[in-house]
């Protein structure tokens, strides 16, 4: 089944002093991008929790954001206040002031607090890795639902191109009835003698040239294989990528050879309907 590369997911947990919160959002994108946002005590565990999301999600371009609330009486940031009273000494010998006057111009002064850097505690960090999973569940089952709808749009295309391809197929005879009484009525328009095996040779020739036969079963075989590779057990949007190339190159050759309005009027209807399935096969992982 095929996976799209939208997707949201969101898991909260509720620690007794803090409120941990992982989101990850993804768009298409060729390969793995990776976007972290996280608070910088963090930053050690980054590359596993890379590893962790690269194992799940495999392509796509991904946010990956985790939020650290506090919520009890719990704070990593202090007043610095061998900072303070230096700013309010120099201050005091600039300009005349009281002191709350001088302290709160002090506070407004960088470094006036500090935040400790504490070790990672692990129990918390268990809990990210577990939020950080449970999101990515999320994640998939977003990717799989939006999947789905891709998958009925592309069954509803293939059949579009199938139909139309039966009616090249139904059309084929009447079209190289067509290019041939043209070329007889060229050849007689020219009111000249003729050698009529000499003719005929170079007739067969010509219209061996408009033979579309080939194409038309590679196109059908081509349609067949992607329909297949579409029901696979897993998501490939790069080999239905390359399927859908060479649906593209089939389809172009039949409309070069065809030198018929009605079968080209067909070929653009098909042009259509694969341009519609290119677009959408961007975001397919």
């Amino acid at each position: 089944m095929i996976q799209s590369m939208t997707g949201f997911g969101k898991h909260v947990i509720q620690l007794p002093t803090k409120k941990i919160t992982v989101e990850l959002k993804s768009l298409n994108s060729k390969s793995l991008d990776l976007n972290m946002r996280m608070p910088p005590a963090y930053r050690e565990k980054e590359l596993e929790l890379r590893k962790l999301i690269a194992g799940s999600l495999e392509r796509g371009k991904v946010d990956f954001g985790l939020y650290i609330e506090l919520t009890g009486d719990e704070t990593a940031a202090q007043v610095n206040e061998t900072a303070i009273k230096q700013y309010m000494k120099q201050l005091k010998s600039i300009a005349e002031g009281d002191d709350l006057r001088l302290l709160e111009m002090a506070l407004r002064m960088p470094d006036a607090m500090k935040t400790e850097r504490e070790d990672i505690d692990m129990q918390e960090y268990k809990s990210i890795t577990l939020a950080l999973r449970e999101a990515l569940k999320e994640i998939n089952t977003f990717r799989s639902e939006e999947g789905k709808v891709l998958e009925s749009d592309f069954l509803n295309r293939l059949a579009s191109l199938k139909a139309l391809l039966q009616k090249v197929v139904d059309l084929d005879p009447e079209r190289l009835s067509t290019v041939r009484e043209r070329l007889e009525k060229a050849v007689a328009d020219l009111k000249t003698d003729l050698d009529t095996n000499r003719f005929e040779q170079e007739l067969i020739y010509y219209l061996e040239k408009y033979d579309i036969t080939e194409e038309k079963v590679r196109l059908a075989n081509h349609l067949d294989y992607f329909s297949t590779t579409l029901h696979s057990a897993d998501s490939n949007g790069k080999k239905l990528g390359f399927i859908t190339q060479e649906i593209g190159r089939e389809i172009n050759t039949i409309g070069s050879k065809a030198n018929y309005a009605p079968m080209q009027q067909l070929v653009v209807q098909m042009k259509d309907e694969l341009e519609k399935i290119k677009e959408q096969m961007l975001n397919v992982l």
